[in-house]
């Protein structure tokens, strides 16, 4: 079976949970062997990681004929891609794209992250996504959340392959409720288009059911999970504080509850004086929470590090003894599986999708900062309380594994296939 994958982030480059997922779910289907998978990204890097997909960087695929030498595209983009595909891509090329700017190989460039122009790259992708998909057989096509969703929804038209689409997040999670008109479009023509959908959770489900106007058929939950630590991040060694650590780590916006935090943290610090708060991460709240632990007098017990990747967000962890992800809507939510890993007792909201599939943390309501500190409290007094989370969520996340959700998701495409 070939897929062909739509995605916007892939590690070690990426910006948050999606980048992540998708390749944890890629190298969970690859493990379940008898799947070629070519993921398209908008601008790999050349250091991703080898041998479970064939990784196309939209920004090497020609939309506009130049008279270029073999030895030429391989000086230009022979670290990323073989100089072969681009040469097969250069004959699929279907209309006149000379009205965009390109370079001197014909092709578009990408930011790979989220620009101020965003929607021009959206829709820039889909274009690339038509040579694509005239070049690389398949037989589905699978698009990760929104921003992809035109690529997908272009390369099923024109290879009449089914069409399953990801959703990893809606705009009603990252605007809590305040949606905008364009990115709902863009999610809605996306799920009428598709031959099924798949969600992370079953909350996400329920607001694809029920927001969007889905038959609930049509729907499918396939829960994230994580890749088992390498070899060097089970040896991980950091200095370990002699006070008490206390972690939140995610994009600091109003999706993932940060106030909740801080306003937490005041609560503990009336009880108990010798713990650190740590905010990791970086996002459009942050000069407000640097502004809200002033106000609530313990600046002095804060610590905002800024974006954290790879190595660095496992450090961060192994220095920690509680994770909180006090998210207001969370789809699904990596980052406590990460942190029990680590072994690191972890408290989550009960409004995020891993809480559906999590029993070793603590689950509480976002708003309720009274249960949310006392539970930090409980963790980081009593250790018997913080040995058993410890303990027991290191045994339960060992038996939640991207293989499992990647047979699931191999099953699904086995279903479109067959109905076509």
């Amino acid at each position: 079976m070939k897929a062909l994958m739509f995605g916007w982030e892939f590690p070690p480059h990426i910006l948050g949970g999606l980048g992540t997922a998708s390749y944890g779910l890629t190298k969970g289907m690859h493990k379940n062997g008898d799947i070629d998978i070519t993921f398209v990204i908008p601008k790999p890097y050349g250091d991703e990681e080898k041998g479970f997909a064939n990784i196309v960087g939209a920004n090497c695929v020609p939309i506009s004929w130049r008279d270029v030498s073999w030895e030429y595209v391989e000086n230009r983009i022979g670290s990323v891609m073989n100089p072969q595909l681009y040469f097969d891509l250069r004959n699929q090329i279907y209309a006149d794209f000379s009205y965009l700017y390109t370079n001197d190989l014909g092709c578009i460039e990408f930011s790979g992250r989220y620009p101020d122009n965003l929607l021009e790259e959206i829709n820039n992708y889909s274009i690339v996504a038509g040579v694509i998909a005239r070049t690389i057989e398949c037989d589905v096509i699978h698009s990760h959340d929104w921003l992809t969703y035109p690529a997908g929804i272009h390369a099923k038209k024109i290879t009449g392959k089914p069409l399953v689409i990801h959703v990893h997040a809606t705009d009603f999670d990252r605007s809590r409720g305040n949606v905008n008109p364009t990115v709902f479009a863009i999610e809605k023509d996306g799920m009428e288009n598709a031959d099924h959908i798949i969600t992370v959770s079953n909350l996400t489900r329920q607001t694809v059911i029920e927001k969007y106007g889905i038959t609930p058929e049509k729907v499918t939950t396939v829960h994230n999970a994580v890749e088992p630590l390498s070899e060097e991040l089970q040896k991980l060694e950091v200095n370990k504080s002699k006070e008490k650590v206390v972690t939140f780590l995610g994009r600091i916006t109003m999706q993932k509850g940060p106030e909740y935090f801080v306003e937490a943290a005041a609560k503990v610090l009336k009880k108990k004086h010798n713990v650190r708060f740590v905010m990791a991460g970086s996002g459009d709240m942050m000069e407000k929470m640097i502004k809200l632990a002033a106000d609530r007098d313990i600046a002095d017990r804060f610590h905002f590090t800024g974006f954290l990747k790879g190595r660095q967000v496992y450090e961060m962890l192994k220095a920690s003894d509680v994770y909180i992800m006090p998210s207001v809507s969370e789809p699904f939510g990596i980052s406590p599986l990460e942190a029990m890993q680590m072994g690191v007792p972890s408290i989550i909201s009960k409004q995020s999708g891993c809480a559906e599939i999590l029993s070793n943390v603590i689950k509480i309501d976002y708003w309720d900062i009274d249960a949310m500190a006392d539970a930090i409290y409980s963790i980081i007094t009593y250790p018997a309380m913080y040995n058993q989370l410890r303990d027991e969520g290191l045994k339960e996340i060992d038996t939640i594994q991207w293989k499992k959700a990647g047979a699931k998701v191999i099953d699904i495409y086995n279903k479109v296939i067959n109905n076509q």
